[in-house]
């Protein structure tokens, strides 16, 4: 009896792309699957047609083989399209939908395991935080193995692809109308063995052991900011890529110094005299320079003074943000007799409405509010 064409089985047209064959027979797959037809012979022969039919055309040699030679393509042995019990395409469908799920790897053995990512916590000063630095750290690791130079084999040997399963990383097994894989017991899916292991990482390819490294620390870094070093984590398994190695950065408090994004604010202590009288005084900034900052006659407690590009670096640029200044009026103390008595005389001398406006303008409107109550 002739078979039936494959495109004319999965329903699809000749020019149908792989998404459509794949819609379609799964579509069909489910349909006349073993398990919701039990007993139903016709449903089985079915089930094997749609499977030989879908394992043919997902694949584009096979299918460029049928479109030009038909089901000849594949008679006398050349390239069985029902291998595997016939179930080779729905076992495909299963992974692409479930594989994820189930943690598995694709098919054909699994890749090589690379290396740990590490973590190192670093804290610098404010300082090294503007103008950057270089520092040597010390980091415990696992490095690739001297004796066979990261292969886990004797002398450098490679590894050879495991007699299970052929290099597959995975082993099949037919329970009734389901072939089941698993990971091979023998490589533990890796696809590969080590016969003859390196007696110092014993198989591994790599050994424990601290690794220095120079880490340089770019201007204008904050808090918490993460730098990557690459492959210079822990060592992969025989052989397979390093990790990569994570600095986090933490900066100390600064007694002078408070900062907020790339800009720097400082509390200014100023003398009662000198905010009233003006003067100038003399500060510290953060590039190691002093600053002269002019008070002007009158400063008011709270007076925010503004230095334009006096603060932190900018990370990745020339530019810099700014450095504010807040004055602190202080009051004196620990007077003596002739100090108040001057004070005294000043109080006779002076004027509140002008000498001191604010709070003459606060006691006007207390004033008005005891009054409004009163009424």
């Amino acid at each position: 009896m002739a078979k039936q064409d494959f495109y004319e089985l999965l329903g699809v047209a000749k020019g149908a792309s792989l998404d459509d064959v794949k819609k379609a027979y799964r579509k069909l797959a489910m349909q006349h699957h073993p398990d919701k037809n039990p007993g139903d012979k016709n449903a089985e022969t079915k089930f094997r047609e749609i499977n030989e039919a879908y394992d043919v055309l997902k694949d584009e040699q096979k299918r460029a083989a049928y479109d030009r030679y038909g089901h000849a393509a594949f008679e006398q042995g050349n390239g069985g399209a029902g291998a595997a019990g016939g179930f080779g395409g729905f076992a495909d469908v299963f992974d692409e939908m479930f594989g994820d799920m189930m943690g598995g790897a694709k098919r054909g053995g699994r890749a090589a395991s690379r290396g740990q990512d590490l973590r190192y916590n670093m804290e610098i000063t404010l300082e090294e935080s503007f103008h950057g630095k270089k520092a040597k750290i010390t980091v415990p690791s696992s490095l690739a193995c001297e004796s066979c130079k990261g292969s886990g084999g004797k002398d450098g040997a490679a590894p050879k692809a495991c007699p299970t399963c052929r290099g597959a990383g995975k082993v099949r097994s037919q329970q009734g109308f389901f072939t089941i894989e698993r990971t091979c017991p023998m490589c533990q899916g890796a696809g590969q063995v080590i016969s003859d292991p390196c007696p110092t990482c014993r198989g591994q390819g790599r050994t424990r052991k601290d690794k220095s490294l120079e880490v340089t620390i770019p201007p204008g870094v904050e808090e918490g900011t993460r730098i990557r070093l690459a492959s210079e984590g822990e060592a992969g398994l025989s052989g397979a890529p390093p990790g990569d190695l994570y600095i986090f950065l933490a900066i100390q408090p600064h007694r002078m110094f408070q900062r907020e994004g790339a800009n720097l604010f400082m509390r200014m202590p100023v003398a009662i005299i000198t905010a009233a009288l003006g003067g100038e005084v003399e500060v510290p900034s953060i590039d190691g320079s002093r600053v002269k900052v002019t008070i002007p006659k009158g400063c008011q407690h709270g007076h925010r003074f503004r230095l334009k590009g006096k603060g932190m670096s900018v990370l990745r640029s020339a530019a810099r943000g700014d450095f504010f200044l807040e004055s602190a009026v202080e009051v004196p103390v620990n007077l003596t007799d002739k100090q108040k008595k001057l004070l005294r005389e000043f109080e006779k001398e002076s004027d509140r409405k002008t000498d001191s406006p604010e709070t003459q303008g606060f006691f006007d409107r207390v004033k008005e509010f005891l009054d409004e109550l009163a009424r």
